[in-house]
């Protein structure tokens, strides 16, 4: 299979990919960044077919949805390496370009891990015809630029029924990603959890109200009221994987304990999802179970790192389920949480998503307001009754903050620059 993928590309196509190496090469040694996304898009200019081309001969995953992907992704790679070398974008270039970039990287290998935007899905499925499709959460995200959620769910669910030889694995306890799957062929239901519902208080087919109750295990059952045009009770699907306080459960009785190496319920969903697409796509369950319980960080997040005497424990969140959920990881007994929010158009120009997160009291703790719209997160930290100071540079909060273990919560961009930051400062120290 890894010469047919080798062999697929015109002499077009080998060009566009000799090209985009030299471009990424050439991005990485000035210091410029990974050079994922130029290479892919000097590729693309010269060979708009190329991303197809790539994908031939190979078995592919995608993974999409708005929370959770590279680290869903990170899983999905690594408990798939446990049946032959993957392919995937491993530092979350999630469009056309740094997919491209990805698939031509590593040609050989015979599986595909593709993290995925979710506006992108539809034609990227299409170009390279997924094995399986991981739907993880759909909520509001940069609406600036994505738009409203039922347009994406409409969408995503198009681009989801043109692939009827995908296996598609998605979360039940998600009315929307429910929907998108909801007429698929084949479907694995898994329950990934949902802690966040502002976004699908109405059935997105019919807009009848979501009724939610709690069974004796915690777990949260929705149903719409009403049924759908074709006489269907919409309500969540029986799940065929689930996960507990410390294992995790499937099919055929399978049952592993799980003890993953980064935090947080979200997480624990995500890993959830990635055995099961692994184990659709021929993994062993319980060897994928080993593999995703080895994942510690994807692309810096979760990592702690020195900064002048302080553990700094880097989280990342873009919108209001993702910070909902982070704010869940947060240690209360660190003795520093810097939040850092930026507003760029990566981020999202509007921040008014701010009002919708709960921000808790942090007693006790030294909680810094940073980022480049720091005075707007102050603001909102004022009205949830947060004490705080004001620090606009995320480093400079970092090491006002008292010694010993510091929490840094930031958006796309702060955390991006942070990192660089701290890059930077390292190299500069003898």
């Amino acid at each position: 299979m890894s010469s047919r993928a080798h062999s697929a590309l015109t002499p077009r196509g080998r060009a566009a990919v000799a090209v985009s190496r030299l471009a990424t090469w050439a991005s990485r040694v000035s210091g410029r960044g990974s050079g994922g996304m130029i290479g892919g898009l000097v590729a693309l200019k010269l060979d708009p077919g190329l991303m197809s081309q790539l994908a031939a001969g190979r078995r592919t995953v995608l993974v999409t949805g708005t929370n959770g992907k590279s680290t869903t992704t990170r899983m999905v790679a690594s408990a798939l390496s446990t049946v032959a070398p993957v392919a995937s974008n491993a530092n979350g270039d999630n469009m056309d370009a740094g997919i491209v970039s990805a698939l031509g990287a590593d040609r050989r290998a015979p599986l595909a891990a593709i993290e995925v935007d979710e506006l992108h899905t539809p034609a990227v499925a299409e170009n390279t015809h997924p094995e399986a499709i991981v739907l993880l959460n759909l909520s509001r995200d940069q609406l600036d630029r994505v738009g409203e959620i039922n347009s994406i769910e409409r969408r995503l669910r198009a681009g989801v029924a043109a692939q009827p030889q995908a296996t598609v694995v998605a979360n039940c306890d998600d009315v929307m990603i429910t929907s998108v799957a909801f007429d698929n062929p084949s479907v694995v239901w898994v329950a990934a959890g949902n802690a966040w519902a502002g976004d699908s208080v109405s059935c997105p087919r019919t807009g009848e109200p979501i009724s939610r109750t709690i069974d004796e295990t915690g777990a949260v059952h929705w149903q719409a009221k009403g049924t759908l045009p074709d006489g269907r009770q919409f309500a969540r699907p029986e799940p065929d994987w689930w996960v507990t306080e410390d294992a995790i459960h499937g099919p055929d009785g399978f049952t592993a304990p799980m003890r993953l190496a980064i935090p947080g319920r979200a997480n624990r969903g995500n890993a959830a999802q990635a055995v099961a697409a692994a184990v659709a796509m021929g993994a062993d369950p319980a060897a994928a179970v080993r593999a995703v319980e080895g994942v510690d960080d994807v692309a810096g997040r979760y990592s702690t790192v020195d900064v002048d005497g302080r553990a700094a424990h880097l989280l990342l969140a873009k919108n209001p389920a993702g910070w909902q959920e982070a704010l869940g990881m947060i240690d209360a007994s660190a003795d520093g949480l810097v939040i850092a929010v930026n507003g760029q158009v990566a981020d999202g120009v509007d921040l008014s998503w701010l009002w919708d997160v709960r921000f808790e009291s942090f007693e006790g703790v030294s909680v810094y307001a940073s980022g480049e719209r720091a005075a707007d997160l102050s603001v909102r930290l004022s009205y949830a009754g947060v004490e705080h100071q004001l620090e606009p540079d995320p480093l400079s909060a970092i090491r006002r903050c008292p010694p010993g273990r510091v929490e840094v919560l930031a958006n796309y961009t702060a955390f991006r620059d942070l990192g660089r930051a701290i890059a930077a400062r390292k190299e500069q120290q003898p």
